[in-house]
């Protein structure tokens, strides 16, 4: 008899992938319970690394989006009422029990992102700081009070929470981009639906367990993975019930959404894509300027919105720069992210290898010069070999797109305002990287770099206390700092006589 969806078996993995997923959630999260899909569908979670099954989850259709907007409808009152130290205390108690379950949950990323299993662990350390935050913003919501300058009355100003939130994550950070939703929801007095990604969902129903373990009543936090995506944010976009979308994700879906939403003007946070370009000019000390070149490039195994796509250096300092890099990259460690050794893991997919590939291809057709890597390994598993490239054409695709692999294309440029204008050429603008050993020459730029976000002398930007978000096509809104928390609040204003 053929199996049902119910009855899969999986296929064998190792022992170790075998024993991280097996404490795992699988099911959805609706109203503080476990429970399986309406119609009782399951789809497959994949290992990257080997390509085997390593876990069959709960795949939510359109009744199971609603049924959770029904929980976070019938918990949203008695949340927005809960006092902002209540919400602090529990939201301190998430972050805690994140950490002492740190690396369980590392190791939980790495089995079913690819990840290295180093690169795993800053992510859960860098999740859990959300949750630290956002307890500690919780009882800091804003308000003002004061005469109306005509005297006739006085102003007051208050922010309440927003209503129902649903918040879209990608594969890429699955732990840091759902805490970085959730978090702030919670602190303001929302409810919220989590749709994490269809590559990725473990990680986030193993968060959601933690944040029932913390406290988090019953329908404040629910969890619909599905690989139904489109329908099914669709469905809950246009219940009147639902007042707020944020998602991370690729400009083209954002922009669907974006018109999805449009339907019952639900405010939207957008964190879109990148191109971010890395500028080095002559003045840099080239040693920092490599070691942030393989920090901007390679975290996350450059699978990273924030990761530099475009390595622009200045002519006197090219040869030895590339020369460098080309070393730190030649000589790192390849494998699956949970060998103690690796230190680049498999890309998430096999067609985001085909895609690597693809712009490496074009890359080398349109003159650029391979100076280390360049090629897929062979054998099971989705791995492509760190990449560097020199002499790369202005008309090269993969100047143009956002590479999400570990490869570097570096471009020769003479003057600021040669450069300026090459990293201003894109319809991105999230992040971008500038190195010099002269601070006002570095500011300078920074304020002419059409970019939400500015590394300068480092290759990571991301911070919980830091506003994350872009500028052009890269997004609305930002995530982390005061200004997360304010993007699921209203403004209320009161004229007052006494």
């Amino acid at each position: 008899m053929k199996p049902t969806p119910a009855q899969k078996t999986t296929p064998l993995v190792s022992p170790a992938s075998a024993a991280v997923v097996r404490d795992a959630p699988t099911r959805l999260f609706i109203g503080g319970q476990w429970v399986s899909a309406k119609e009782d569908r399951t789809f497959e979670v994949v290992d990257p690394a080997t390509g085997d099954v390593i876990a069959t989850v709960s795949d939510g259709d359109i009744a199971d989006g609603i049924s959770a907007v029904d929980a976070a409808e019938k918990a949203a009152a008695a949340w927005k009422a809960t006092s902002p130290r209540r919400r602090s205390d529990v939201l301190m108690k998430c972050f805690h029990l994140v950490l002492e379950q740190a690396e369980w949950l590392a190791q939980l990323i790495t089995v079913e992102n690819g990840k290295a299993l180093a690169d795993a662990r800053s992510e859960v350390a860098y999740a859990a700081e959300f949750f630290r935050w956002y307890a500690e913003e919780a009882v800091r919501a804003p308000g003002e009070f004061g005469p109306a300058p005509s005297g006739a009355n006085h102003i007051i100003v208050n922010h309440e929470p927003i209503g129902i939130a649903v918040l879209v994550t990608p594969w890429n950070f699955p732990a840091a981009m759902a805490t970085r939703k959730m978090a702030p929801a919670l602190a303001a007095g929302c409810t919220c639906i989590l749709k994490p990604a269809a590559e990725t969902p473990l990680t986030a129903l193993a968060i959601g367990e933690i944040m029932r373990q913390a406290g988090v009543p019953a329908g404040v936090v629910n969890i619909v993975t599905t690989r139904k995506a489109g329908p099914v944010v669709s469905a809950m976009l246009h219940d009147k019930r639902v007042r707020k979308l944020s998602f991370t994700g690729s400009t083209g879906v954002g922009r669907t959404l974006l018109r999805e939403a449009a339907d019952q003007v639900v405010s939207c946070s957008m964190e879109l894509g990148g191109n971010a370009p890395f500028v080095v000019f002559d003045d840099a000390d080239l040693e920092t300027a490599v070691a942030g070149a393989m920090v901007a490039k390679m975290r996350n195994g450059g699978e990273a919105c924030t990761a530099a796509n475009r390595f622009y250096v200045q002519k006197g300092i090219l040869a030895d720069f590339t020369r460098r890099f080309a070393e730190e990259m030649a000589v790192l460690n390849v494998g699956p992210g949970l060998a103690p050794d690796t230190q680049l893991g498999p890309l998430i997919t096999e067609a985001a290898v085909a895609k690597v590939e693809r712009l490496v291809d074009d890359a080398i057709a349109k003159g650029a010069r391979l100076i280390t890597g360049g090629s897929r390994l062979n054998g099971d598993g989705f791995y492509y070999l760190p990449t560097v490239l020199a002499n790369v054409s202005p008309d090269a695709e993969i100047l143009r797109e956002e590479i999400f692999g570990p490869v570097a294309p570096v471009i020769a440029f003479e003057t600021e305002d040669e450069v300026v204008q090459m990293a201003n050429d894109t319809e991105y603008g999230l992040v971008s990287y500038v190195f010099s050993s002269d601070l006002k020459r570095a500011l300078s730029v920074a304020g002419r770099l059409e970019s939400g976000m500015v590394g300068i002398n480092r290759g990571v930007v991301s911070d919980a206390a830091a506003p994350f978000g872009g500028m052009k096509q890269s997004g609305l809104g930002r995530e982390g700092s005061h200004h997360g928390m304010l993007e699921y609040l209203e403004t209320k204003y009161i004229a007052a006589s006494w």
